[in-house]
């Protein structure tokens, strides 16, 4: 039976993605993802999720490619851009989930620096038992380590719990450790899957 819903943020939750700050700095699409994915690549800024400064992951950056010193300066320079809102349909089951007294909890690949922006501007963030946030605990999903650490602080038992992300590989760890789990599609497709386990 589960009684605990644990939420991934980015992508599921929240519209996040750098192509939006680097549209209204790039001319085209084709250049907008080339520097995402040669430059300022997930890999990267992984490193600062898992805990390392921004201002140090920017520095190695920088040093590594200086003609894309003014570029990468943005990626945290103007990070509030990336972050474009709330998915709507996401939200709405959220509130459902909370009207139907679920616990509720969040596990995030996030910088804790960047961070504080979506919690001081999200108010939905508040309806979490608890957010495990990558860039305190020094550590980034798809490692277990991480997710028990929010297993173990909130006295969770695994096999009541569903897990909810966008990645493939961040679900099968969740798996691996005794969740259920839901890969994240869209909205729509979340609903499907809910209603399906009964649980909205």
């Amino acid at each position: 039976m589960i009684k605990n819903v644990i939420f991934d943020l980015g992508g599921v939750l929240f519209d996040w993605d750098p192509r939006y700050i680097y549209r209204d700095l790039l001319q085209t699409e084709a250049e907008v993802n080339h520097f995402l994915e040669n430059i300022c690549t997930n890999d990267w800024n992984k490193e600062q999720d898992a805990g390392r400064p921004l201002a140090e992951g920017t520095r190695i950056l920088t040093e590594q490619y200086p003609e894309h010193a003014e570029l990468i300066s943005h990626y945290y320079g103007d990070w509030p851009k990336s972050l474009k809102g709330e998915i709507t349909g996401t939200i709405n089951i959220l509130n459902q989930l909370k009207r139907r007294n679920f616990n509720l909890y969040a596990l995030t690949n996030w910088s804790a620096e960047t961070f504080v922006y979506a919690k001081d501007n999200y108010a939905f963030l508040n309806d979490f038992i608890d957010i495990v946030v990558s860039g305190t605990e020094k550590c980034v999903k798809p490692d277990a380590k991480v997710y028990q650490i929010l297993l173990d602080r909130n006295h969770i038992i695994a096999n009541e719990s569903l897990f909810i992300d966008d990645r493939q590989e961040n679900v099968d760890t969740a798996l691996a450790l005794g969740m259920q789990g839901v890969t994240f599609k869209s909205p729509e497709k979340l609903r499907e899957q809910l209603e399906t386990l009964a649980l909205i």
